[in-house]
């Protein structure tokens, strides 16, 4: 027989509201209660912990509001067919994220719902969003605002009810992760390509001013230029004069990428002979450009899935999803 007593935190500073919604959602996130059980009277619940009636009322009001609860006036309260709500908060939008996106909502049962938000990497836009949604959700999957270190505002978040993608080294941390690497693999993925890469003069890495990508990646770049024995620079500008014959280009972003080809076509300059491209992270749209753009990647279909699979299971997780070299025409 399944255990049903509700606890309640009392600890931190939620209000009493609050911390009723939220012993009711830990119970029902945790098995205690599945689609279709009868929850605790709102009498049962304000002697349980001491509270009054108008508490548990409001409590009771706020989740039938978010669909998790639902009423009848002779049966009281039943756990209702959505029972799982997700927050999804993404940095920003990419094709590769609609990958990530895609395979995880797929991978999970039909009676999960599923929170698409962006902090588009403004620190202001991630608190609130996330101090705004503590409580709101029964797991929490996040790309973390820094890759050095957890955010603060994410030690707001139950541990158990919380899992950290894509960026960041989370070693010694108490958090599930289902992170990428972004120094070692993508280093080995350009070992993978030198022979490649040493058809052309220098290896040029585009990294403007405002580019987000860790800048761990542009330490490692450097190693293997020299290592190889590679002319190598870093660039923040795309412009005529840094596109060259007989260089190859490192980018992180599209933009980029439509920044390259302009000026290359204008000098007459092919792709795969006279430049060479080298993209950070796939996207659909690489495999048809140019005959096919190489890329360097994180496989985001399976970091979706394993993410959905955390959420599921709730089994602690702290994964490191492989970066492999896709090598098309570009190089």
């Amino acid at each position: 027989m399944k255990n049903r007593f509700l606890s309640m935190d009392i600890s931190g500073s939620h209000t009493k509201m609050q911390r009723v919604i939220n012993a009711i959602l830990n119970a029902i996130n945790y098995g205690a209660y599945e689609i279709g059980d009868e929850l605790p009277s709102i009498n049962k619940l304000s002697t349980q912990f001491s509270l009054s009636r108008d508490t548990v009322f409001k409590a009771y009001r706020e989740l039938k509001k978010r669909g998790l609860v639902e009423s009848t006036r002779a049966k009281g309260y039943r756990v209702a067919r959505v029972t799982s709500k997700v927050l999804l908060f993404l940095d920003s939008y990419s094709p590769f994220k609609d990958e990530l996106y895609n395979s995880f909502a797929s991978n999970l049962p039909p009676d999960y719902k599923v929170d698409l938000a962006f902090h588009h990497y403004n620190y202001a836009v991630f608190e609130s969003v996330l101090l705004d949604s503590i409580g709101k959700y029964n797991m929490y999957v996040v790309m973390n605002f820094n890759n050095e270190k957890i955010s603060d505002i994410l030690y707001k978040i139950d541990a158990n009810k919380l899992l950290i993608l894509d960026w960041g080294k989370y070693k010694n941390e108490k958090y599930a992760y289902v992170c990428q690497d972004f120094g070692e693999q993508p280093f080995n993925c350009l070992v993978q390509a030198r022979s490649l890469l040493e058809k052309y003069r220098k290896i040029c890495c585009v990294y403007p001013e405002g580019c987000f990508h860790p800048a761990v990646t542009m330490d490692y770049f450097k190693r293997f230029c020299e290592e190889s024995d590679l002319q190598w620079e870093i660039t923040e500008v795309i412009n005529e004069g840094t596109i060259l014959e007989h260089q190859a280009y490192l980018f992180f972003r599209q933009k980029d990428l439509v920044d390259l080809l302009k000026i290359a076509r204008a000098k007459g300059l092919k792709t795969g002979t006279d430049i060479g491209l080298l993209a950070y992270n796939d996207s659909p749209l690489f495999e048809v450009i140019e005959n096919g753009i190489t890329a360097i990647s994180t496989d985001f279909r399976l970091m979706g899935a394993r993410a959905a699979a955390y959420v599921k299971t709730k089994e602690i997780i702290q994964e490191i999803i492989p970066t492999r070299l896709i090598i098309r025409n570009s190089l």
